[in-house]
C-alpha cells in the first residue's frame, strides 16, 4: 500500500496508524477520500506512524508510512483510527505524543472506532459529545466521565472534533467530512461509486450482537427472571412478579434497580423486545413477532423498534435476516 494518496495540491489528511491498528477504520475512510479525487476535490492523504515505522495492522498485512508524525507537516484532517486490543494496550505514549503534535494546527479532527480513547486520554473530549463502537461505549464512559458519550450515534461533531462508531462507520464519518468540504453532490457521488449508503438510518444499536445486560446474582431475582423470559408474552406486573417471590413490591423493585439496572417493567419490556428481535432473525413476519413477544399489535411493535433502534421492525428485517435470503430474493425478482 502507498504510504501517500494524492491528486495534486489540496487538503491533506493524515492517519495516524500503528501496530493492531483496525485496517478497515483507516482504509474504508482513505477510500471515501481518495474517491472523491475522482471529481472535483483534492486530497492528499498521508498515512503515518508515531516513529515513521511501518505498522502491522489487525489482519497481518504491514502498511508502508510516508514519515514519521514529527515530520509530517501540517494537515487539514487528522484521523485517528481504533484498534481490537485493548485500550490501555495500543494508547501508548509514543501514540499520544505523535497525536498531539498531528493536531496542533489540524482544523479537524476525527477519531474512529476505539481511536476515541486516544483523544480522551488527550482530554480532548472533556466536556463534549463523543461516541465510539457500541461494544465500547460503557467503557469510555467509565474511564472518562467528562465525556458525553453517545451509545447509539453512528458519529458525532462537536466543534471540530468528530467521533465515529466502528469500523464501517468511519466510511459514514468521511462521506460527512466530504459533504463540508465539498457539498451533498459530491458526497453522493462518492457514495454511490462506493456502493453505500450516503446516510445510514437509525443508530449503531441496530447492529449490536446481543441485548445485553447485567446478570442477576441473588436467587430470588434469577427465578423471577426465569419466570419472565419463560413467557415473555405473559401479561406480567410487578404485582404479579413480587407475588410469585413471595416479597414486597418495594423489595422486588429494589432488588432490580440494584442487581439489572431497571425496573420490573423496564425489564420484562427488555426481554420482550429481545424476543421479537428472535424472531424476526428467523423469518417470523413482524405481526408473528409481535404475537410471540406478547406486544399485542404490530403496529406497538414497531413503536418499540423505532425508539429503541431508529428504524422499523421490517427495515431491520431487511438489513439483517440473512444475506442469503437477500441473493434469492435479487435472483427472482431478475429472472
Amino acid at each position: 500500500m502507498s504510504p501517500i494518496f494524492a491528486a495534486g495540491p489540496g487538503r491533506r489528511v493524515g492517519v495516524l496508524v500503528f501496530d493492531g491498528v483496525k485496517m478497515l477504520d483507516f482504509v474504508g475512510p482513505a477510500e471515501v477520500f481518495v474517491e472523491a479525487n475522482q471529481s472535483v476535490a483534492r486530497y492528499e492523504v498521508v498515512l503515518i506512524s508515531a516513529d515513521g515505522s511501518d505498522a502491522l495492522t489487525s489482519i497481518g498485512a504491514r502498511v508502508q508510512v510516508s514519515c514519521a508524525a514529527a515530520d509530517a507537516g501540517r494537515f487539514d484532517t487528522v484521523v485517528i483510527p481504533g484498534s481490537e486490543l485493548p485500550p490501555e494496550k495500543f494508547v501508548t505514549p509514543e501514540l499520544l505524543a505523535a497525536t498531539r503534535h498531528l493536531i496542533g494546527n489540524a482544523r479537524r479532527v476525527a477519531s474512529i472506532c476505539s481511536g476515541a480513547y486516544v483523544l480522551a486520554a488527550l482530554g480532548l473530549l472533556d466536556g463534549r459529545r463523543a461516541t465510539t463502537h457500541w461494544k465500547f461505549t460503557a467503557d469510555l464512559a467509565r474511564r472518562f466521565p467528562s465525556i458525553a458519550v453517545d451509545p447509539d450515534a453512528i458519529f458525532v461533531r462537536d466543534g471540530n472534533l468528530y467521533s465515529s462508531a466502528g469500523v464501517a462507520a468511519g466510511v459514514d464519518l468521511a462521506l460527512a467530512l466530504v459533504e463540508e468540504d465539498h457539498g451533498a453532490d459530491l458526497a453522493r457521488r462518492v457514495a454511490q461509486s462506493l456502493v453505500v449508503y450516503m446516510q445510514r438510518a437509525g443508530g449503531q444499536s441496530q447492529f449490536s450482537a446481543s441485548l445485553s445486560g447485567p446478570a442477576p446474582r441473588s436467587p430470588l431475582l434469577r427465578g423471577v427472571v426465569d419466570r419472565i423470559c419463560a413467557d415473555p408474552a405473559f401479561p406480567h406486573t410487578v404485582q404479579s412478579l413480587a407475588a410469585h417471590a413471595k416479597v414486597s413490591v418495594r423489595h422486588l423493585t429494589r432488588l432490580f434497580r440494584t442487581e439489572l439496572e431497571r425496573s420490573p417493567a423496564e425489564y420484562v419490556a427488555f426481554i420482550r423486545f429481545g424476543m421479537a428481535r428472535d424472531k424476526l432473525h428467523t423469518g417470523c413476519s413482524v405481526t408473528e413477532a409481535a404475537m410471540a413477544a406478547g406486544y399485542g399489535s404490530s403496529e406497538a411493535l414497531r413503536r418499540a423498534f423505532v425508539a429503541r433502534l431508529g428504524i422499523s421492525p421490517s427495515k431491520y428485517q431487511q438489513r439483517f435476516r440473512s444475506t442469503r435470503i437477500m441473493e434469492v430474493a435479487d435472483t427472482r425478482a431478475v429472472s
